[in-house]
C-alpha cells in the first residue's frame, strides 16, 4: 500500500513544530496582512485625530506603536523561519517520494515495453508465417 507522505511528515513534527507551522501558514495570508494594515491605519489615525486626552502615542513618533511592531516582529519571524524550514522539508520528502515512485513507475513501463517487443516479435513470426502458407 502506498504511503501518505502528507500524513506520515504531519505525524513526524512536535507540537512546537506543528506550531510553528501553524503560524506561517496563517500570518503569510492577505487576511493577516490586512489586519496589521488596518491596526495601523487606526492606530495612526486615532493618535492623529482623536482629542488630546484620548491621545496614547503621540505624533509622529508613535512610540509603543513602533515597540509593539517590533516585539511582533522579534516573535513571528523565527517562528516563520522555523515553520518555513519545516515545510522545506516536508518538500524534500515528496520530492524524494516523487523520485521513488517515478523510478518504480520507469521500471513497469520497461517491462510493459519488453513485453510488447516480444509481442510483436511473435505477431511477426505468426504473419510470416501465414504469408508462407
Amino acid at each position: 500500500m502506498p504511503k501518505n507522505i502528507n500524513i506520515q511528515h504531519f505525524e513526524s513534527l512536535t507540537r512546537m513544530e506543528k506550531f510553528a507551522v501553524w503560524i506561517t501558514n496563517h500570518i503569510g495570508t492577505m487576511g493577516f496582512f490586512l489586519i496589521v494594515f488596518f491596526w495601523t491605519l487606526a492606530w495612526i489615525a486615532w493618535n492623529i485625530f482623536s482629542p488630546k486626552e484620548l491621545k496614547f502615542d503621540l505624533y509622529p513618533a508613535f512610540t509603543l506603536w513602533l515597540f509593539i511592531s517590533n516585539i511582533l516582529q522579534l516573535f513571528l519571524l523565527p517562528l516563520i523561519m522555523v515553520g518555513q524550514n519545516l515545510q522545506m522539508r516536508h518538500a524534500e520528502f515528496r520530492a524524494e517520494n516523487d523520485f521513488e515512485i517515478n523510478l518504480k513507475a520507469k521500471k513497469e513501463i520497461e517491462t510493459i515495453l519488453k513485453k510488447l517487443e516480444l509481442q510483436d516479435e511473435k505477431i511477426f513470426k505468426i504473419l510470416k508465417l501465414l504469408e508462407e502458407r
